[in-house]
């Protein structure tokens, strides 16, 4: 199944807030819901988190489909074509849009229904130069995923390594989507400062480009799942 992540910011003149509600309210009910071929959809809209506002990005739709042939005939669709495209220079800076088409890792399974103060973060890198895809892939699954395992309060993990399709013309913009859950904000603050998240953040840098490195930390609101539909 592809999980698709699109990442998406307000467009000029729309606070952050009217963006999400409009998003949530709005877009996500009437239009993209509609879409046929959409098996489960999740809004992750930001939460405050540390200095400064980090991505333009302020909120992530997550979106799974069954398959390329699935996610072709979604984009054909009137419910997509007269209906969420044509919704979003309604509440999107369009321009700022980025979609990853990523197979799902799961290193260990988040809660399905998290408590009402669950957060989860949203990490993407592009590996360093030089570094290949297959290597990027190997140390990704293997030594750093097991010390993030060791971080505590972590509830859930996924890897949503980008799909190779998008490689086929040329170089994808990033490689992956860390997605990693925690009960609330004290407990993801907490993470962050342990000495298992050091150890895995050295790992980390040793293959992945401090550069290209972008963080969010949101709330998730299911629109259609979490089963599919």
């Amino acid at each position: 199944m592809i999980h698709q992540m699109i990442f998406a910011a307000p467009k000029p003149g729309m606070t952050e807030q009217e963006f999400c509600d409009y998003w949530l309210d709005v877009h996500a009910v009437k239009f993209a819901s509609k879409i046929p071929q959409i098996r489960k959809y999740k809004i992750d809209t930001r939460v405050p988190f540390g200095d400064g506002d980090g991505p333009p990005w302020k909120g992530v739709a997550e979106i799974w489909l069954e398959n390329a042939e699935e996610e072709l005939a979604s984009l054909q669709t009137p419910e997509f074509l007269e209906g969420a495209r044509a919704d979003e220079p309604n509440w999107a800076a369009f321009w700022l849009t980025v979609a990853l088409d990523t197979d799902a890792h799961v290193i260990l399974e988040p809660p399905a229904h998290p408590t009402g103060a669950a957060v989860k973060m949203i990490r993407l890198v592009k590996r360093k130069e030089g570094v290949g895809r297959e290597e990027f892939t190997q140390r990704s699954l293997g030594l750093y995923a097991d010390l993030v395992g060791r971080v505590p309060g972590l509830r859930g993990y996924l890897q949503n390594h980008t799909s190779d399709a998008l490689y086929a013309v040329g170089e994808a913009v990033l490689d992956c989507a860390h997605q990693l859950w925690f009960d609330d904000v004290e407990s993801l603050t907490a993470a962050l400062g342990s000495t298992e998240f050091q150890a895995a953040e050295r790992e980390l840098s040793s293959f992945v480009s401090k550069r290209y490195l972008h963080e969010m930390v949101v709330a998730e609101h299911w629109v259609v799942g979490p089963d599919p539909r």
